[in-house]
């Protein structure tokens, strides 16, 4: 797999991601990734050739690691990589669909339109907020998920020295020895505490970006409520007639005429932002 040409294409959700979001990809990418491709690779490209059993049978050595390592460690990282870093993928693509929707109105309109269809296509507001904190569960759900089946595979993560095979054809209990064990254990836990770590900044993302959220929407309703305060009259204060005129208090402003937008371009930002 061409691990650089994958990495090239995450590496464009910095642009949009928190301080949490960056820190969550330079520990997927040095730690996770290359820690992968650099040295986990080579440590379990042998498992299979160097798992030893005390019996000539034929058949016995296979049916015993199979039963042992349904999977390999190394796949079900690979999978795990891919599946973990799709959903910031999905953001790219959502940024990059409100760019080409921008661009098409600014054509068709000129460009007032893309000022007032987004004020910056990669502000993480309406469709792209939900799309963002998605991608942030999707994450974490992915993570936690693999742990799961680590754990259920591999009990405690970990790899025996020995293990004990009577499994037809072998003739009898056998044992089988593996590979190495203590390096590949000194991986396995690695690259749990390394998921467990990403699993803690995806979910620290996603409550900072509900927290900001919730803490926008009361300061626009306090905001809202206090311009309301203001434009309404004092209780009491009529304006005067005096034959057929009427005047107003001093606060009074004229009322001014709204212009209707334009067919070809959306009336505010923030409509689309929340479609969009």
């Amino acid at each position: 797999m061409n691990w650089s040409a994958f990495e090239g294409l995450l590496s464009g959700v910095n642009k949009y991601s928190t301080a949490f979001g960056r820190i969550w990809l330079s520990l997927v990418f040095i730690f996770r990734l290359l820690v992968y491709v650099v040295a986990a690779e080579r440590v379990w490209s042998d498992d299979h050739k160097d798992f030893d059993c005390n019996t000539l049978q034929p058949g016995c050595t296979n049916v015993c690691f199979d039963h042992f390592f349904p999977v390999s460690h190394i796949r079900l990282w690979a999978l795990q990589l891919i599946l973990v870093t799709c959903p910031s993928l999905l953001v790219i693509m959502h940024v990059a669909y409100r760019e080409a929707k921008a661009q098409r109105l600014r054509e068709a309109g000129g460009d007032g339109c893309h000022r007032r269809l987004f004020t910056d296509p990669g502000k993480k507001r309406g469709g792209l907020w939900w799309t963002y904190l998605l991608s942030l569960i999707f994450k974490a759900g992915v993570d936690v998920v693999f742990l799961y089946i680590f754990y259920r595979l591999y009990r405690n993560y970990t790899l025996p020295r020995l293990v004990k095979c009577e499994l037809p054809p072998c003739p009898n209990v056998v044992d089988c020895f593996i590979s190495r064990p203590t390096e590949k254990n000194i991986f396995t836990l690695f690259m749990v505490v390394t998921a467990c770590v990403c699993v803690v900044l995806s979910l620290a993302e996603a409550a900072y970006l509900i927290g900001k959220r919730c803490r926008e929407c009361l300061q626009a309703g306090g905001g809202q409520s206090r311009r309301h305060s203001q434009d309404c009259p004092l209780p009491g204060a009529e304006p005067v007639g005096t034959a057929g005129q009427v005047f107003h208090g001093a606060d009074y402003k004229p009322p001014t005429a709204t212009i209707p937008p334009t067919a070809s371009c959306p009336s505010t930002a923030s409509e689309e932002e929340a479609l969009s």
